[in-house]
Parts: structure tokens; C-alpha cells; sequence
């Protein structure tokens, strides 16, 4: 089971959070969906959730602020400085959408927007580290951009983070993997996606592990969820996309067995 307990490397997606309208009801949804627990920060954090599973830390659910605001699940990249982050994010031609602040005692954070359009966090750990359990049915297993501008996306998180690339393109699929270390595994994905509805931003999507994707998608339905994307199989595992009850979109994908 793959835990940890230690700060992130700068530029690894390490956390991943959503507001949403009906807490209760998120709540309801992947506890059912994942068999997360949840832990209220209470009222100076807002009401902020944090979801463990087996006991450690897997993504954070809290009231919106803005009931205007949508729903998504945010992906946030680790820093050792938030505010060295949120620098190089302007000199790359992105924006600070909102500036570094404590959260607290836990981490600082901040909300980038990229070159694409794309929002994304950063946070820089203090007591909160981001996920302590990942690679795993209910936890975070990969995070990837959605972008109609592959080489834009390419070049704004160079900069940013330095990342290398890795160019897994086929006919008619443009991907790329990035890492911060040559010959690394890959910290997440590019994908140029022409099917973006107009009027969407690019966007991150977060991919959570599962045991049984067929299963998964089911439940999603009978928890008040929608299904985007059926189950198919790929070469990285069963996959579908799937929604929540207010509409925010995730993976859900099957690794396959470890021969």
C-alpha cells in the first residue's frame, strides 16, 4: 500500500480538494462511492472535510464560498515555496489568481490560472503534507490537463516546474507524460483534447484508483452521479469518467495486475 509521510517534491500533484453547494451530500457520494471517512476541520477552516481512507489523508471536500463558483475537483502541485511558485507562474505568462496565504497552521497555498486557461493550486506543506495513501482503489492515481493547446501547456509547465516530457502520441491521440526527472515514471499527463464543449476552460482532471471499474461506474449512478464515459480498457488499465452529484467530473481507472 503505497503511503506516505513525508513533504511532496516540488511540481508533484499531491493534493486534491473540491467545494461543492450540499456538503452532505458529497459527503454521502464518496463515502459510498470510495468508503472515504471525513474528519471537519471545523469552523475556523471553514468546515473544510478531510477524507482518509484506512486512515490516512486522500482529497479534502468543503462548503463553496461562492455558490456562483464551479464545481471541480482542483489538482494542486506541491512547492517548497508558494511564493516562489506563484512568481515564476506570472514570468511564465500565467496568472495568480489568488496570491499566496497560511492556511492556518497546515500550508500556504495559492490558485494559479495557465497559459491555457487551465486552474490549478499549489500548496507548500507545513503539518498537511497533501495525500498520505495514492496508487490505490480510492485514492489519487494520476492527474492530467485537458487542453485544446498541447505545446502552450508544454511550455507554460516547463517553465514552471521544469518538467521534462514524455511523448506517448498515437493516431489521432496527442500525449505527452511529464516528469522533473529524465528517466522518471511520470507525474501526471497533457492531453490535446478537441472535444472540449465551447465555452469550457481547459481544465485538470483527477483520476482516482479503483478495484473494479465496472462496478465503480454503477454505483456512481445509483449514488446520483452520471457516467461520461463508459468503461473501456486501455493500455494503462479499465478506465471511465464519471460525475458527481453537482456535476464535477473524475476517472476512475483500474490498474492493471502487477505481474
Amino acid at each position: 500500500m503505497p503511503i506516505r509521510s513525508e513533504r511532496w517534491p516540488e511540481g508533484t500533484p499531491s493534493w486534491v480538494d473540491l467545494s461543492v453547494k450540499d456538503l452532505e451530500g458529497a459527503k454521502a457520494f464518496y463515502g459510498g462511492l470510495f468508503g472515504w471517512e471525513f474528519q471537519d476541520a471545523g469552523e475556523e477552516a471553514g468546515h473544510y472535510n478531510m477524507a482518509s481512507k484506512g486512515g490516512h489523508q486522500v482529497a479534502g471536500i468543503g462548503p463553496a464560498m461562492d455558490p456562483n463558483w464551479p464545481c471541480v475537483w482542483t489538482t494542486y502541485f506541491a512547492a517548497d515555496s508558494a511564493d516562489d511558485v506563484a512568481a515564476r507562474v506570472k514570468a511564465a505568462g500565467g496568472q495568480v489568481a489568488v496570491e499566496p496565504f497560511d492556511v492556518l497552521d497546515v500550508g500556504r497555498m495559492l490558485v494559479g490560472i495557465d497559459t491555457v486557461g487551465a486552474a490549478f493550486g499549489v500548496w507548500e506543506a507545513r503539518l498537511h503534507i497533501g495525500a498520505g495513501l495514492y496508487n490505490e482503489p480510492g485514492a489519487l492515481i494520476w492527474n492530467e490537463l485537458h487542453t485544446r493547446d498541447n505545446a502552450a501547456a508544454q511550455e507554460f509547465y516547463g517553465k514552471l516546474f521544469g518538467y521534462t516530457f514524455n511523448d506517448l502520441s498515437s493516431e489521432g491521440f496527442t500525449y505527452a507524460t511529464f516528469d522533473r526527472e529524465p528517466a522518471g515514471e511520470g507525474l501526471g499527463g497533457i492531453q490535446l483534447d478537441t472535444d472540449i464543449p465551447e465555452g469550457v476552460p481547459n481544465y485538470w482532471l483527477t483520476w482516482f484508483g479503483s478495484a473494479g471499474v465496472d462496478a465503480d461506474t454503477a454505483k456512481v449512478g445509483e449514488l446520483g452521479g452520471t457516467v461520461l464515459m463508459p468503461p473501456m480498457d486501455s493500455p494503462f488499465g479499465r478506465m471511465s469518467v464519471v460525475t458527481g452529484p453537482e456535476g464535477e467530473a473524475f476517472g476512475l481507472i483500474q490498474l492493471p495486475a502487477a505481474e
